[in-house]
């Protein structure tokens, strides 16, 4: 869209569209995320956690790697007919998954109906073409914001599989669900291609190399990382979160679905809000903020519930002489009383408490007995000392609302970039970036299910988020050292040098 051209109420009905068309898509693509967990839980399907982690995975691997294809057949063709058959195709294997009695079946289907995961690619395309390029940060934020999809998945799909199990009486109803949403898709498909408008971006007289020629550049690679860390992994908390809550924090499936909610519902609206930042601070600015965010809150999550049993300090004999009484609470060597320290409360009584700090415990240990001969400077009893993390569910859920958040402005201020750099090729750059990130919403689950075998910590996966958030950060700074010592660098250019500012 021409700069000067005026916004019309068919650009915001675009907008609208297709934010409806890919809220719709993201619901669908997060869908294994209950149902699968539901189906462990219910023992309806004996999955190893290895096995889960594939299944979550494996829909957000087809909807990443399409994107770049789907990309440019938006470029090419317009985004009206791709997201229309798009929609309708999903809605077969969608519907397929409702038939399937083995782990092979469920994991063919998901990649199948995984194809929704592509419809970002075209609903960034098909938004950036209809708004000038002063706006299209808040409308890329806009659209974003269909993300949420997450959220109604997590909200409702709990409840929707008890009623249609009848509490889970009836297990097999489960088979109904994924019915509902392949219909909700071929509905939206009906929708989007008899109320929306095909343009297509300038690029009359382009060849397929010419639209491919900017994916040689490093600035695409480093977005692309940027986003597998912003928006992939959102994508993996996005499933993961639901088993995490049932299995570390014994919650209902339904608690678990609307605590991951809470994580993902304001992940994607907020992402309007990254949008206008971008637009008015720049994009670079608000990165630095974000990846710092990332590190420290994914530093503090990181840290497992746990009980460490550590030597404290003993009781030793003042002088040398006999053991006349040993309680628990006393010493008594030839007169002389020695003071025990007594256990203040036992861990199960601490664990049904609310606490957000971790606590200390010390006691002694008497290791003599009556009418033992002491030395002087012997140990009477030992000391044992206890620290517990509780890893509260609600100072949990309050950090992920967080970081969940902090990714949310992440996802829009990438993405301000791909219209400023590479405005007639916003379709095949924006894919292939969302390739790479989407790559994270499929590598992370299967990578959180291995650590989880290798530590038998759930909280590996915040360990996981430390280190990329870590190396993304690195990377940026490092480009942003060499822009402004002037050093020649292949992000360098003009547009990035302005945002230095």
């Amino acid at each position: 869209m021409i700069d000067d051209e005026p916004v019309t109420g068919r650009s915001h009905r675009m907008l609208f569209l297709n934010t409806l068309a890919f809220t719709v898509c993201f619901a669908a693509w997060m869908l294994n995320g209950v149902l699968v967990t539901f189906l462990v839980d219910r023992s309806v399907f004996d999955w190893t956690p290895v096995q889960v982690g594939w299944l979550l995975g494996i829909p957000v691997l087809t909807g990443s790697i399409l994107r770049l294809p789907v990309g440019i057949l938006t470029d090419r063709f317009g985004g009206k007919w791709v997201f229309t058959l798009l929609l309708l195709a999903a809605s077969v294997p969608m519907y397929l998954l409702s038939e399937m009695n083995s782990y092979a079946g469920f994991a063919l289907m998901s990649f199948g109906f995984g194809i929704v995961g592509s419809g970002f690619a075209v609903g960034i395309a098909n938004t950036s073409v209809w708004y000038p390029k002063r706006l299209q940060g808040v409308a890329l934020g806009v659209f974003g914001a269909g993300n949420a999809g997450a959220a109604l998945t997590t909200v409702f799909a709990p409840s929707l599989l008890l009623q249609l199990t009848h509490d889970g009486a009836d297990p097999e109803g489960w088979r109904h669900l994924p019915r509902i949403y392949a219909a909700v898709l071929a509905g939206m498909a009906v929708i989007f291609a008899l109320f929306t408008f095909n343009r297509l971006p300038d690029k009359a007289g382009r060849t397929m190399s010419e639209l491919l020629k900017p994916l040689g550049s490093v600035r695409v690679w480093r977005f692309g990382f940027y986003y597998f860390l912003v928006f992939g992994c959102f994508v993996a908390f996005a499933q993961w979160l639901v088993p995490y809550y049932v299995n570390v924090y014994g919650a209902s499936l339904v608690l678990a679905g609307l605590l991951t909610s809470f994580f993902s519902f304001p992940s994607g609206v907020i992402r309007a809000l990254g949008g206008w930042l971008s637009d008015r601070w720049g994009a670079r600015r608000v990165m630095y903020w974000i990846l710092g965010s990332s590190l420290v809150i994914s530093g503090m999550l990181m840290v497992p519930r746990m009980e460490v049993l550590s030597p404290g300090r003993g009781v030793m004999a003042v002088r040398k002489g006999n053991v006349e009484m040993v309680r628990d609470s006393l010493i008594r060597v030839s007169g002389t009383d020695y003071p025990l320290l007594n256990k203040k409360r036992d861990l199960e009584v601490i664990g049904n408490e609310q606490l957000i700090m971790p606590t200390k415990d010390s006691w002694h240990q008497p290791v003599v007995k009556e009418g033992d001969a002491v030395e002087k400077r012997q140990l009477l009893a030992r000391g044992i000392t206890r620290i517990y993390f509780q890893a509260n569910i609600w100072v949990f859920t309050a950090l992920v609302i967080l970081i969940g958040i902090v990714w949310g402005i992440g996802k829009a201020a990438v993405y301000k970039h791909i219209p400023e750099y590479f405005p007639k090729e916003v379709g095949v750059v924006g894919g292939m970036v969302g390739v790479i990130g989407g790559l994270g919403g499929f590598f992370c689950p299967i990578l959180f299910g291995y650590l989880l075998d290798a530590t038998g910590l759930w909280t590996s996966s915040w360990m996981l988020m430390l280190l990329l958030s870590g190396v993304s950060l690195w990377w940026m700074h490092l480009v942003v050292s060499r822009i402004q010592r002037g050093i020649k660098h292949p992000d360098a250019d003009r547009f990035e040098k302005r945002q230095t500012h």
